[in-house]
């Protein structure tokens, strides 16, 4: 295969498309600093991509249905390889997913 000499990469480093979501998002929601995502928006019985916003403080950031499913669609895109059955926050400053970790009537699971 011919090296690629423009000086960009046709495909970019996982790290990169991590990096660059995470900046597309904080430019999106002013002030957001984690999402949580997951394919069960609580208002739909079916499978549907679903992110809610939330400040360095931990409160939740008013999202217009639009931006929650576009938001959710970028982040699972940008992470194929995540089974997502679960909910996963991805913090803006790191860039990084993980499984959250959800509390419901005084229980995490």
């Amino acid at each position: 295969m011919p090296e690629h000499r423009s000086g960009s990469r046709s495909v970019a480093e996982p790290d990169d498309r991590h990096r660059r979501l995470a900046d597309l998002l904080a430019d999106m929601i002013p002030g957001a600093a984690t999402f949580r995502v997951t394919l069960h928006d609580p208002t739909q019985v079916w499978p549907h991509p679903h992110a809610r916003a939330y400040d360095t403080a931990g409160k939740a950031i008013t999202l217009t249905r639009t931006q929650a499913i576009t938001a959710a669609r970028w982040i699972i895109r940008t992470y194929p390889q995540v089974t997502w059955g679960d909910v996963y926050d991805l913090d803006l400053a790191t860039a990084r997913l993980h499984r959250a970790v959800v509390v419901t009537a005084g229980r995490s699971r």
